[in-house]
């Protein structure tokens, strides 16, 4: 890795205006208009860095799809339908969706299908999966989606989001920022003064942490304009991403390439750079707007709740044992517990207009049977 041109831009960035926030840095390791990591390479699957969850198994998008129709049905099954994906990856959630919800077709005639992706190598292959999709726009932000009622999934989204840090020094908490080391290597450093008053503002466990604690947060920015978005047009968003249920003290920031975990400060742009995600935050910014919140529950209870057990063994029933075998090692990953799973480490979180009391999955399990 000899031609790092982003990481050469970085440093004489750092030369030229001091040391650099880990936001700003993570900004341009994603979206810099060249090198970003996002916005030139496809980094999904086996031959990519990462995968998720609709890459592991069809059930994960056909169950969203279904959950989509249920919410449609709590909205009054309105005629027409925006369904908006934030970060949609190859569309391969969609597609699975779409086909689940074909079996509807009071609701797959409604549907006008968004999808909000700034990668052009990402957006092809979304075209290539959808293609033979009706009523379907690209967009490069949300902004950029026509209004009207609306149902928005937001799969591996959030974490992507540029995150502050801060670390807490005997003299208060200093933003955390990227410097050059002697060698000439970038390393983590703080900034000289602290951030005034920045305790005030913090939730009571991260205003215990101890000296040399990190503490992670993003603007509320985003998750303002879906809640506020949902709150006026109707609807619902349904936000899916690892991070955690309450605001603490703890230092999340990393990278991966090749499906292994590597330093976020070696090769800027050519991994992948993310952090996880504060559900508490998260819900109390969309409950701040008026949006009603419902959840967030581990990934692994949600999809139980919407049928996933059930529509394996349907799949098992008709498959080769080859087959029926990848299908249970699928479902193994996305609802366990243990590290190989995804179902504790990845949190569930509903945000909807606040006449929708109860959403699938995300209610108690009472009502969530009931839908």
């Amino acid at each position: 890795m000899t031609d790092q041109p982003l990481l050469d831009e970085i440093k004489a960035l750092i030369k030229a205006s001091g040391p650099m926030p880990v936001w700003r840095y993570m900004e341009l390791c994603l979206m810099h208009p060249r090198h970003g990591y996002y916005v030139s390479r496809d980094p999904l699957g086996r031959e990519g860095d990462f995968t998720t969850a609709p890459e592991v198994s069809q059930m994960f998008g056909e169950l969203l799809g279904l959950w989509t129709a249920s919410v449609w049905k709590q909205m009054g099954s309105p005629q027409f339908l925006r369904l908006i994906e934030l970060g949609p990856g190859r569309g391969t959630m969609m597609a699975d969706a779409l086909r689940a919800l074909r079996v509807l077709p009071p609701l797959y005639q409604a549907l006008h299908i968004h999808m909000v992706e700034v990668n052009p190598v990402l957006r092809e292959r979304q075209g290539a999966t959808l293609s033979g999709v009706r009523n379907i726009a690209w967009h490069d932000s949300i902004d950029d989606v026509p209004e009207g009622p609306s149902i928005i999934l937001a799969n591996e989204y959030f974490d992507v989001l540029p995150i502050h840090q801060m670390i807490r020094h005997e003299n208060g908490w200093h933003e955390r920022v990227i410097e050059i080391d002697g060698n000439g290597k970038l390393q983590f450093g703080a900034a000289s003064e602290p951030t005034p008053r920045f305790d005030v503002l913090l939730p009571p466990l991260v205003r215990a942490a101890p000296v040399g604690a990190v503490f992670e947060w993003r603007p509320d920015g985003e998750i303002m304009k879906l809640a506020t978005r949902v709150r006026d047009q109707d609807g619902a968003a349904l936000i899916i991403d690892y991070g955690h249920l309450r605001s603490d003290a703890g230092d999340t920031f990393q990278a991966i390439a090749r499906h292994t975990f590597t330093d976020p400060l070696k090769a800027p742009g050519q991994a992948d750079v993310t952090a996880h995600v504060d559900f508490q935050a998260l819900a109390r910014a969309a409950e701040d707007v008026g949006a009603r919140v419902h959840g967030p529950v581990t990934q692994g209870d949600f999809l139980k709740r919407i049928g996933i057990d059930t529509r394996a063994a349907a799949l098992m029933q008709k498959a080769t044992p080859e087959v029926a075998t990848d299908i249970s090692i699928a479902l193994k990953r996305l609802t366990d517990t243990g590290r190989s799973g995804m179902g504790s480490m990845f949190k569930v979180l509903g945000i909807s207009e606040p006449r929708l009391t109860a959403i699938a999955g995300l209610s108690d399990l009472e009502q969530a049977g009931d839908n």
